[in-house]
């Protein structure tokens, strides 16, 4: 029973070094530059931070987290300073998701584990108390005294940690290219996939064309054009003429399956319908040499443009995800789609939506 009790200590440090490590881990999956941007702009932009300062948080956060987990494992200033510090990071943690969950509701990957295990906010909460009752535990059992003290081992573990989250996740500047780029300011509309027509509140436009007739009288006929009003759907950016007629805009990642099975829909719709909406995307600049790979696997190459991944979140969405498809008619946000669950891409939506007259899809 003595020798169940002196490995108990070390146990707990163990479980709770492993979270932590595992956490700092996850949030560089699949790659750290990718990770950590997805990181800062699905979680920390929410949270208010700016753009300069969330990679500044987001890799010493990451750096600190690896470093605790890391100075669990070794006896320097163990309780007097480490198990008080880890306790203080998990209780703020702890508040600042249970203000999320009364805000926001229980709902998405709270970002602990990246997405190598996402976790509901409540999930996240239920562990973070798990790791403080055994920390609390832990401080009690070791005794007192039982610290080494040199105070160098500390810092030398953590400016080393968080260096080098820097060094394999540097920072870069956020940058857009645009082809053939608009000189106007375009907003881009949002809209739901329930209720379309909020961002279709243009009326058809009415065009008065004169029409010859039998008698020498000047007679005019109104002519109804069954499409909405020019609109700016914020892509002209990216493509000059996206906001001319019905387009199709996808936003991939090169490298996600879901994208290219969305893509080769894409293709196999248009070989069956001749009318089909012309097709661009924009990718994100991750993993961009596969995009040739990507275009064999749909089937064809469409007009395409390459974004910094921080860009591209904010043009699908922070709360998005990939794949994401938009079907604009004269810029105006008709319909769209994103990710692989509730709201994800269905051929057959897209297939009723655009073969609808304007006046229908209003109703």
């Amino acid at each position: 029973m003595d020798n169940f009790k002196k490995y108990i200590p070390l146990a707990i440090r163990i479980v709770v070094a492993f979270l932590f490590i595992i956490s700092a881990v996850a949030k560089m999956y699949p790659s750290p530059y990718f990770a950590i941007s997805t990181f800062e702009v699905k979680q920390l932009y929410t949270m208010g931070f700016s753009e300069g300062f969330a990679p500044l948080f987001s890799r010493t956060l990451i750096g600190i987290e690896f470093a605790l987990g890391l100075l669990l494992l070794q006896p320097h200033w163990l309780k007097r300073f480490v198990i008080p510090a880890t306790i203080a990071l998990l209780l703020v943690f702890i508040t600042h998701l249970t203000i999320q969950t009364l805000s926001s509701g229980n709902a998405g990957n709270c970002g602990c584990f990246g997405e190598l295990l996402p976790m509901t906010p409540v999930e996240a909460i239920i562990k973070n108390i798990i790791a403080v009752g055994l920390l609390v535990w832990l401080y009690k059992l070791l005794p007192a005294g039982s610290d080494r003290n040199n105070f160098w081992v500390l810092t030398t573990v953590t400016l080393a940690c968080i260096l080098g989250i820097f060094m394999v996740a540097p920072i870069k500047p956020v940058q857009n290219i645009a082809i053939e780029p608009s000189t106007e300011a375009i907003e881009v509309t949002e809209s739901t996939e329930e209720t379309p027509t909020d961002t279709i509140s243009l009326a058809p436009a009415q065009i008065e064309t004169p029409v010859a007739t039998e008698t020498a009288k000047d007679v005019k006929e109104v002519v109804t054009v069954d499409e909405p009003k020019p609109a700016k759907s914020g892509y002209a950016s990216y493509f000059s003429n996206v906001d001319k007629g019905k387009k199709i805009v996808a936003l991939f990642a090169p490298g996600c399956e879901h994208c290219m099975d969305t893509a080769k829909q894409l293709t196999e719709m248009k070989a069956k319908n001749k009318d089909f909406p012309e097709v661009q995307i924009i990718f994100m600049d991750e993993e961009a040499e596969k995009i040739p790979d990507f275009f064999k696997f749909a089937g064809t190459q469409y007009p395409y443009k390459v974004i910094d991944i921080i860009s591209f979140w904010k043009v699908l969405g922070n709360s998005k995800d990939t794949p994401g498809i938009v079907y604009l008619w004269n810029g105006n946000k008709i319909k769209e789609w994103d990710g692989i669950n509730e709201k994800k891409f269905v051929a057959s939506e897209l297939m009723k939506v655009y073969k609808k007259p304007y006046s229908e899809i209003k109703k």
